[in-house]
């Protein structure tokens, strides 16, 4: 039987022995790229033998560069994080041992954030700028896993509960990048629908086309990273039923910039928030609903299709 005091009377980790615990993270994501970009190639392979319009290019282009440049990121910014991750966990209380069991519990918890850190970066203009990356693509396949936006560290402070449950920095590092990992091959079209308890539970690839799709039905559902129950407890969850239609409501043209893609949306706020007269209008084109931002925005380019639609 577990020892209380024991599990949670881990001493702090001193300054100088930091560098350990860097060695001691697993890079996961490092090693698995190779390994999603050679399952990517043959899923690319399948799909042109097959004809099946799975892919482009110049969307599959940008994704990749988009990718690469994550890695990037994620590379400058892990030292920061590590330190951060260690200064809270240093000043908790209830730091917990080194356990390999407790990857477990952390996982449920980190998922459970992921899903509000996620329904809340399609909820708010400011937070979606980090995620519309990840949806621009038009097409579903598994190098859209790679559209990761460069800009995604922003949402750490979603996670900071979860450092404050005194997991210990490894077992904190290493579930948010199996976290990642798992979101790799739910983006395909060749997986189609599992048993219904696994769907009832995970994030398959049926539930995740839901949640890339543009169809007013599928807006905003489904956004479960890992386990798909949460959806369905706070009325977010929607079953795949028509095909989806992949993309954003509005497009972009240039699908092969990583810059553009990572970047359009931000050059949008502030474009939108400079023109906007008064407060209220510009904290509602940074921080309001992305769907009412674009509905807006519509009515203004076009009041008189507006008109037309409203007296049918």
């Amino acid at each position: 039987m577990i020892e209380i005091e024991s599990l949670f009377g881990a001493p702090p980790i001193p300054a100088d022995q930091i560098w350990t615990i860097e060695k001691g993270a697993p890079n996961l994501i490092l090693w698995g790229a190779p390994i999603m970009l050679a399952l990517t190639a043959i899923e690319m392979i399948i799909t042109y033998i097959q004809e099946k319009p799975y892919y482009d290019k110049w969307e599959t282009l940008g994704s990749t560069l988009v990718g690469l440049g994550s890695l990037v990121v994620g590379a400058a910014v892990k030292l920061g994080l590590l330190y951060g991750a260690v200064w809270i966990y240093n000043q908790m209380p209830w730091r917990m041992e080194l356990q390999w069991w407790t990857l477990i519990p952390c996982y449920l918890i980190f998922d459970f954030f992921s899903y509000w850190a996620h329904r809340i970066s399609h909820e708010h203009r400011f937070w979606w700028a980090t995620h519309v990356v990840h949806h621009s693509g038009e097409h579903y396949n598994l190098s859209v896993s790679f559209r990761l936006s460069w800009i995604q560290n922003l949402k750490i402070i979603f996670f900071l509960p979860v450092a404050l449950f005194g997991f210990h920095p490894i077992v904190f590092f290493t579930v948010s990048q199996v976290a990642v990992l798992f979101q790799f091959w739910v983006h395909t079209e060749y997986i189609r629908r599992l048993p219904r308890w696994i769907e009832y539970i995970f994030a398959t690839p049926s539930n995740h086309r839901v949640h890339h799709g543009s169809q007013e039905k599928y807006i905003d559902k489904n956004y479960g990273a890992t386990f798909i129950f949460w959806d369905r407890l706070f009325g977010t969850y929607q079953l795949e039923e028509e095909p989806p239609v992949y993309g954003i409501t509005t497009n972009i043209d240039n699908k092969a910039n990583p810059f553009h893609i990572n970047f359009h949306e931000l050059q949008d706020i502030i474009r939108d928030v400079r023109q906007a007269k008064g407060f209220r209008r510009k904290w509602f084109f940074l921080f309001g609903s992305p769907i009412e931002v674009a509905r807006q925005k519509q009515q203004a380019a076009h009041p008189k299709a507006v008109v037309e639609d409203q007296s049918v």
